[in-house]
């Protein structure tokens, strides 16, 4: 089996905190996911994660106008650039102080952050200008607020910056020196200034402040004082300046949590605490929408370039939307769990994932996409255990409230619930692999309770264990073994069918937390508490392996630690394990950082996999840094934000009150922890999941990166393609028209390939070049008159690479769509000739020993059109269809001639 897997997508969890980016063109959004950026494709339905990812949870970032530099900021002021199409890192930098917002300029030359109490404006890299030495060169740094800098914005033209504070004001500021005379404070809010905004053409700025008013903000003269006695001075000029020419207040129940403003089309969107958002209309202030995503608070607020659609984000439940005001309709709406996922489990043909968590709830994920599809939430406890049966079209699952249902995954729909005679909680599952019997162990009986699907009745309760029941399986093969682990530190092998054990109990050293059976149901894998994962032959019933996973185990110091990490037991150990498909490897997982792939039959480590470097968790970090220990303790551990003015922020903290040790003990006190809670291998063999205190990792074997030999060292141009052609070379030919992109040069090409030889070119053709192939062939199908020499292609392209296709069904799609409607349209006409010819040469050999005048095998062959033909050429309205009705008409004429050939040889004869 292959070990070479590679971080690939992150699930579960669609955002965390931060500000949401749009690119450009508006159809894709990024988020922040914790210490990584997920992207979501809105216009193809897809999702992926960088690979890259930061020592912290991200707090913003930002893309520039080319949409090629993305620049993303951690907590404590680390900055990573990347190049966002390459998904390369290119560098990193560290700002030193915590940065709130961060905004390139319109014309992408600079980008400007809010750094403590100063505005840092730097100057973007790019390759035009000479190499330097640093890729970041700070231009300008900006001073006057008296508070923490809020936001940061830029004028249309790339002129201006206008940044707002928690002291209640914005300024103005000038990137050039010359204009340092436009240098201004607005002050006059009552509460902190959230954003500002400049109008399209700049004559006026919106500002907002927390506690819901709006100020329009213009460059005029002082209102005149009609009891003024002074006289009017010569030179109006000396008395422009930024005034207040009007006032709004949004009158809502609560405080403002974010806004944006699209300048094209004057519209204000404005979130608030409570889950509400409204839009304006500015500066008529008129009120156009006003709806709400659910009762947690906006978090942030973007809109794409067009105005079009706007982003929520909401780190309570973690949810992001996406909403099209003018239409009135979502885009995009995605949640995450709100607790840690407890299991997961791969539906048969590896193309979807379920979850399920402490928060009662099961999440249905489509891998290629990275959607959630559907949600169930009958469940009123944590969900324990996810198990699918054999067809993939029924999924069950166990809680602690009790139940253990069955889930109809073609309606969406709960159709059957099994319960125990008395109220239990269940924390394991198992399906037999025929899905007509459902296991469940229980925490409170110690006993496994076997209901029958089609009735829904209790059959059986298996008795035995001594302590709870930690975990159940079944084999994947036809076999009615079951097998459970308890923490009596025992193993027990069932026959459902026989209700008796087959063996007798396995002991082990320790409490056992996990159990797998081998897909052929002839070895069981068990993981103890002492961190052994220990081996048994079913028939047999003896031991047969014995790995040691704890010096394996990466397991970081927390920071409440006294302790080095090597001196601590705690998560030295797997809580679950998984078999592969071919039952040679083992991945096993726990409390800890790492994920270890072992090769069963040398009971040896084939890969670590490192879960997550985020210092945000605890158990990440081996070493802690000693100049964060006080005398009291961690500094990390101790209420610094009792000084904030802001009730929410110092709620958002360990105390609610300022000064205060204590707190609120209902709040989380420290930090989340590092661990794995559940593996699994996909079917499809080529990835598995694992789901963790981040989200549900997706790791899997990357195909698509294969050797391209034309990238070496041969001149691509139309002169050496021809000449390839002309030495027969097909294959080297057909790559390089598609490298230089020449719709002629590669039909060219195309028409040139024999027949004889389109299958071993398809299959020696690239996997990155099977999507132009599709897709020139989809536009050439409709005007091309070859259409067996088309469908020859189609069929080595499927016949070859099939699988892959269907892994990636969201490249191929345009393609795939254009040689439907081929198939649909021609097909039908293409019939009808065979069927006509197929009569007619039925009728000439009914009658052997008759003779034909020529004449006449002509007008029977070619015919007179009858009334239906006339009806239905008058219906075909489309030039594209009469063109491929002459096209049939001359096949069938063809066709006709080769039989009046023939026919005037055997006159002959």
């Amino acid at each position: 089996m292959r070990s070479d897997f590679k971080f690939s997508n992150l699930l579960g969890s669609v955002y965390y905190r931060g500000n949401l980016v749009f690119t450009k063109d508006g159809s894709t959004l990024l988020s922040p996911v914790g210490n990584k950026v997920s992207v979501f494709d809105l216009m193809h339905n897809k999702s992926f994660t960088l690979d890259y990812e930061h020592r912290k949870n991200i707090s913003c970032l930002a893309l520039n106008s080319q949409g090629n530099l993305l620049i993303s900021v951690d907590e404590d002021g680390r900055a990573i650039l990347v190049n966002f199409r390459a998904r390369t890192v290119l560098h990193h930098f560290n700002f030193k102080d915590r940065v709130r917002d961060i905004v390139f300029s319109p014309d992408g030359t600079h980008f400007a952050i809010s750094c403590g109490r100063l505005i840092q404006i730097w100057k973007t890299p790019s390759l035009t200008e000479d190499r330097q030495f640093a890729p970041f060169v700070r231009h300008r740094v900006y001073a006057g607020h008296y508070s923490e800098v809020t936001s940061v914005s830029w004028s249309g033209d790339s002129r201006f910056i206008l940044s707002t504070s928690k002291d209640m004001t914005a300024r103005i500021f000038s990137l050039e020196t010359e204009d340092a005379a436009a240098k201004m404070t607005l002050s006059g809010h009552r509460d902190h200034v959230v954003r500002a905004f400049f109008s399209k053409d700049q004559e006026s700025i919106f500002t907002v402040s927390k506690d819901g008013a709006i100020f329009q903000w213009e460059y005029t003269t002082r209102p005149k004082d009609e009891d003024s006695l002074e006289s009017k001075k010569d030179d109006d000029e000396e008395d422009m300046n930024w005034r207040i020419t009007d006032r709004h207040y949004f009158f809502a129940d609560t405080k403002v949590k974010c806004c944006t403003f699209h300048a094209d089309s004057g519209v204000l969107t404005v979130g608030f605490g409570n889950g509400e958002f409204r839009l304006y209309e500015l500066p008529s202030f008129t009120l156009i929408q006003q709806l709400a995503m659910g009762q947690n608070a906006v978090n942030t607020i973007t809109v794409n370039s067009t105005g079009e659609w706007l982003a929520f984000g909401s780190s309570k439940l973690g949810q992001l939307l996406v909403y099209e005001w003018q239409s009135e309709s979502y885009i995009l709406k995605q949640q995450g769990h709100f607790d840690s996922t407890n299991a997961i489990a791969y539906s048969p043909d590896g193309a979807r994932i379920v979850t399920a968590a402490d928060d009662g709830k099961i999440k249905i994920w489509d891998i290629i996409s990275g959607f959630c599809l559907a949600t169930f939430d009958e469940h009123s406890s944590a969900v324990t255990g996810i198990a699918f049966a054999k067809r993939g079209q029924v999924m069950f699952s166990s809680s602690l409230d009790g139940s253990v249902r069955a889930w109809d995954l073609i309606r969406y729909r709960n159709f059957r619930t099994f319960t125990a005679p008395e109220r239990i909680q269940f924390s394991c599952l198992a399906v037999d692999p025929s899905g007509e019997i459902v296991c469940a162990g229980s925490l409170d009986d110690f006993n496994i309770h076997v209901w029958s699907v089609q009735t829904s009745q209790l059959l059986d309760s298996l008795s035995g264990h001594e302590g709870p029941v930690s975990s159940l399986s079944f084999g994947t093969e036809n076999s009615n073994v079951l097998a459970s682990a308890s923490w009596d530190k025992t193993i027990r092998v069932w026959d459902i069918f026989a209700r008796s054990q087959t063996v007798e109990p396995f002991h082990v050293l320790s409490e056992c937390l996990a159990l797998a059976v081998r897909p052929d149901s002839k070895q069981v894998a068990a993981s103890t508490l002492e961190g052994q994962v220990s081996f048994w032959d079913l028939e047999s019933g003896t031991q047969v392996g014995n790995i040691d996973g704890r010096k394996d185990i990466l397991q970081g110091r927390h920071i409440e630690d006294r302790f080095v990490s090597q001196n601590s037991s705690r998560g030295k150990h797997f809580s679950t394990i998984c078999y592969s498909f071919d039952g040679l490897s083992l991945l096993a997982g726990g409390n800890n950082n790492s994920l270890c792939l072992y090769d069963i039959p040398n009971e040896v480590l084939l890969k670590r996999f490192t879960v997550s470097q985020n210092m945000s968790l605890n158990g990440t970090l081996e070493l802690l840094n000693s100049k964060k220990m006080t005398d009291a303790g961690p500094i990390d551990l101790i209420d610094l934000d009792d000084d904030l003015s802001d009730f929410e922020d110092r709620k958002k903290g360990f105390s609610t009150m300022p000064g205060s040790a204590r707190g609120d003990p209902s709040l989380r006190s420290t930090l989340p922890e590092i661990r794995v809670t559940s593996v699994s291998f996909s079917p499809t063999a080529n990835a598995f999941a694992a789901a963790t205190t981040e989200g549900l990792l997706i790791y899997s074997i990357d195909d698509d990166a294969m050797f391209d030999p034309i990238d070496l060292d041969m001149e691509v141009t139309p002169e050496n393609t021809l000449e390839a052609l002309k030495e027969k070379e097909y294959l080297t030919a057909l790559v390089m028209s598609f490298r230089l992109n020449e719709k002629y040069l590669i039909h060219k090409v195309y028409d040139s390939i024999l027949a004889t030889d389109v299958e071993l070119v398809v299959q020696q053709l690239p996997t990155i070049y099977i999507s132009r192939l599709i897709d020139f062939i989809g536009s050439l199908l409709m005007d091309d008159p070859h259409i067996e020499f088309n469908l020859s292609w189609i069929k080595a392209i499927f016949n070859s690479h099939g699988r892959h296709i269907a892994k990636n069904k969201h490249i191929y799609a345009s393609g795939l769509r254009a040689i439907q409607r081929f198939l649909a349209r021609v097909a039908k006409e293409v019939v009808a000739v065979g069927e006509r010819n197929t009569f007619n040469l039925q009728f000439l050999t009914s009658e052997p020993h008759g003779a034909v005048d020529r004449d006449e095998f002509q007008l029977m062959m070619v015919g007179e059109p009858d009334d239906s033909d006339i009806s239905a050429s008058d219906s075909e309205m489309d030039q594209d269809e009469d063109r491929e009705s002459s096209a049939g008409q001359n096949l069938d004429d063809s066709e006709g001639s080769d039989q009046e050939e023939s026919d005037d040889d055997m006159q002959d004869s």
